[in-house]
């Protein structure tokens, strides 16, 4: 079968991302490509699916299981008052090191068992 060349344009990044899973799928670029045309051909349509993400898939792939468990964890925390309030002027020199004696004293008094 008679040979022809193709060109593409393609970010950078792409490209070398794409080019390193090939590889160890054993493929090169151009090997994947036919691939993907043959498909193409064999279905009479791009072999998958190109659609946008529902709102729940974007907010499964958000919020992973650890979090929500952090916030399940924060919500019941906050409901049985176990919280403290910091003014602005603290948190800024909570960034230093300079833990205010309240909150180690909360901390010590709410440490998780």
């Amino acid at each position: 079968m008679a040979q022809t060349n193709l060109t593409i344009r393609i970010d950078e990044g792409i490209k070398h991302d794409v080019e390193t899973l090939f590889e160890t799928l054993g493929f090169s670029i151009s090997g994947a490509i036919n691939v993907f045309f043959r498909q193409a051909i064999r279905e009479q349509a791009i072999p998958f699916q190109i659609r946008a993400k529902t709102a729940e898939e974007k907010y499964d792939e958000y919020f992973t299981p650890e979090m929500v468990e952090s916030i399940k964890r924060a919500v019941a925390q906050a409901e049985r008052c176990e919280v403290i309030t910091f003014t602005m002027d603290e948190l800024l020199a909570m960034e230093t090191g300079d833990v205010p004696q309240r909150a180690l004293d909360f901390l010590e008094t709410h440490r998780e068992q």
